[in-house]
């Protein structure tokens, strides 16, 4: 369930932002998320750290894929099982890495400074006017009164993130802040009022996550190919979404639920996508013979059900008016947790087969061609392995981000990739 709150904020204190009848009457906005990603169960740990410590402050960077003239912000609660009291909330410009911010300015909900998330809700915070484009960097602070010990976030923001006690969120700079790994009770960033139009999301797993990154360095296969949107002109009116889930799956829960759980509100729900690209299966592949071998007919029963969940998500996103891009799944042989065998190679190449040939997708990006070993077509080539042999390092993610066809996004994009 989201909650949405209408209202216009424009100024720098909360005194000033009380929503007016002029901004109630405010035509109809285009909301299009710049920046997202896909809300889990936090880690525990984590949770309880924070939850232990008591009111506390949590201020995080995100980096956005679009700008506009106006920002709103959507929070979550949707993993929690107790409602989410959130004692205040601020935006403004910052850097990524530092807890100092500029141009802090409050967030209000319905012109309340405060507000309550129900569990398993989302809220959005009323407009506030703030011109942004691409590539800017913005902070959400948050003070949370009493946090949840099951608290949901997003573990894989390859951003730092800053813990402080008490209430500092409309501080310029943080005093004696911890770090802590995560993005919390944040879902999206939308802009509204510029030249953003639509957005595209892309939902993965630890790949698309961006495992193995620099932390707050934005080298993401998502954030180069973001970039590469931006500059050019045919495709500028489009942002990136990032919804990938590390150790993530097609068909069953695991490090966060399924993708065939999570695809409606991690892409459907968000207003005005455009285009999902879905880059899984690794993981079901790896974990299906991780422990024991998988004889030829479990193998064939994955192939089958992969392949039929491709066929509901097209049918998801074409009554959506949503094009599907389908990617190829990248090599995993040579990884030490999977031990990944001959016979998980056949299955990864009949599943690829599949993607290149399927009439299920819009479109075809091929990422195995991208970054494969062209002398050990099983494995990721040396220059772009990260080490383990299953994710890229950020020269392989560079060259997957570089690897989209930006022909097939836009207003001038052609179905050359269509397959009916």
């Amino acid at each position: 369930m989201t909650i949405v709150l209408a209202g216009l904020a424009t100024g720098g204190s909360s005194q000033s932002l009380h929503p007016r009848p002029a901004a109630r009457a405010m035509p109809s906005l285009r909301w299009v998320p710049a920046w997202g990603s896909a809300q889990m169960l936090a880690t525990a740990a984590d949770a309880e750290r924070i939850a232990a410590i008591g009111p506390v402050t949590i201020r995080q960077i995100v980096h956005l894929s679009a700008g506009g003239t106006m920002v709103r912000v959507r929070l979550s609660n949707v993993m929690g099982d107790t409602p989410l009291r959130i004692g205040a909330a601020w935006l403004a410009r910052g850097v990524p890495g530092q807890p100092q911010v500029t141009g802090n300015r409050a967030l209000t909900f319905n012109g309340a400074t405060a507000t309550t998330i129900p569990a398993g809700a989302e809220i959005y915070s009323d407009p506030v006017l703030l011109a942004t484009q691409a590539g800017d960097d913005l902070a959400i602070s948050l003070f949370l009164p009493k946090p949840a010990t099951r608290h949901t976030g997003h573990p894989g923001a390859r951003a730092t993130t800053f813990l402080v006690r008490g209430d500092q969120s409309a501080a310029a700079t943080l005093a004696a802040p911890e770090k802590i790994g995560g993005w919390w009770d944040l879902a999206d960033v939308e802009v509204a009022g510029g030249g953003t139009a639509g957005a595209i999301v892309a939902i993965g797993d630890s790949i698309t996550d961006g495992r193995g990154v620099r932390d707050d360095g934005n080298a993401r296969w998502t954030d180069v190919f973001a970039r590469r949107l931006a500059a050019n002109p045919g495709t500028a009116g489009l942002s990136v979404v990032n919804a990938g889930i590390g150790g993530n799956r097609i068909l069953l829960d695991g490090n966060g639920p399924s993708l065939m759980a999570r695809f409606d509100r991690d892409v459907i729900a968000r207003p005005n996508v455009r285009y999902a690209i879905v880059l899984e299966g690794v993981n079901d592949l790896g974990v299906l013979t991780r422990d024991a071998p998988a004889n030829a007919a479990t193998q064939r029963a994955l192939i089958a059900e992969i392949t039929a969940s491709h066929h509901e998500l097209a049918a998801r996103t074409r009554s959506h008016g949503i094009r599907l891009i389908g990617a190829t799944i990248t090599p995993l042989v040579g990884n030490d947790y999977y031990h990944a065998s001959a016979q998980t190679e056949a299955t990864r190449q009949a599943i690829n087969a599949m993607i290149r040939r399927s009439a299920v997708f819009d479109a075809v990006i091929d990422f195995d061609a991208a970054i494969r070993d062209p002398a050990h077509p099983d494995r990721l080539l040396p220059a772009y392995d990260s080490g383990d042999h299953l994710h890229p390092n950020e020269a392989g993610y560079r060259t997957m981000g570089e690897a989209v066809p930006l022909r097939l996004f836009g207003a001038s994009a052609v179905r050359a990739h269509r397959r009916r």
